[in-house]
């Protein structure tokens, strides 16, 4: 078994562990991205998955599953309300159950292939190692608009981060791309610091650089936060530019939020999660 897929079964034990504590009250409280309710974040991991255990069951299967989503996103382009009525409205704890034992399914499927196959997605087809480390890296993002509207620290970050701040950097030139921009021909090097004494370097250019908090990293990459309300130093004209339009999930383009609009809330009941 490749490690990612224990790192995804470990992202999704920690993020059930939160949402077990949330009062019944909670799941349609709106976050800071696009407004969407803990409802319609779990919504989306969920179809995420389902998506997923399509693609590793079967290619004609999940073609078929992408027409039928585009089918209905024709008839209303909201990614939310397309969530809400292809699960009937589910919610809640129901929900919850529902994610998890799918997520659970997802990671056996995955634990079957030979580390070598590659799988379809909505945007470029993808190793496993990758694939699975896609599905950590929507989880773990997803999770931090919950934590920052109930107001709640997240637990230490683990080793396992390592795998968001992998796809940030390996998905520079999938930022450009996909917005029709030429790619620039060096990537800046990354330097990330951890709580646990590590240190992660990706070398390119010698000109052009990110340091500071591995956490912080992974929150620009997957526009959880603006570059602007982090400690990160950027140095050099690529990685400025590349600071505006980051963006290592697939998709259309989506811009990152602007400064001050996504943040940890001060004021919570909520309770701490465990770590």
């Amino acid at each position: 078994m490749i490690q990612q897929i224990d790192d995804l079964r470990a992202e999704a034990a920690e993020l059930h562990r939160f949402l077990t504590l949330l009062r019944p009250g909670d799941w349609s409280r709106a976050t800071q991205f696009k407004a969407w309710t803990f409802d319609d974040i779990l919504r989306h991991l969920h179809i995420g998955d389902i998506m997923a255990l399509t693609s590793a069951s079967s290619a004609g299967a999940f073609a078929e599953l992408m027409a039928d989503i585009r089918r209905e996103r024709e008839k209303s382009p909201s990614r939310v309300e397309e969530a809400r009525r292809r699960l009937n409205g589910l919610g809640g704890p129901a929900l919850l159950e529902r994610w998890r034992g799918m997520l659970e399914k997802l990671c056996d499927t995955l634990s079957a292939k030979p580390p070598e196959t590659r799988l379809a997605w909505a945007g470029p087809d993808m190793g496993l190692r990758m694939f699975t480390t896609a599905r950590q890296m929507e989880t773990w993002s997803h999770a931090q608009a919950i934590y920052d509207v109930m107001g709640v620290e997240r637990p230490p970050p683990a080793p396992r981060l390592r795998n968001v701040a992998e796809i940030g950097v390996r998905t520079f030139g999938w930022a450009y791309r996909n917005r029709g921009l030429a790619v620039p021909p060096l990537a800046p090097s990354i330097r990330l610091s951890t709580p646990f004494g590590e240190t992660w370097e990706w070398k390119a250019s010698d000109s052009d650089s990110v340091e500071g908090d591995a956490v912080s990293f992974c929150q620009i990459a997957t526009q959880t936060r603006n570059v602007a309300d982090t400690s990160l130093v950027v140095r050099g004209e690529t990685a400025k530019q590349w600071m505006t339009i980051i963006q290592c999930f697939a998709g259309q383009p989506e811009t990152p939020p602007s400064p001050g609009t996504r943040y940890r809330s001060k004021a919570s009941s909520a309770p701490a999660p465990s770590p």
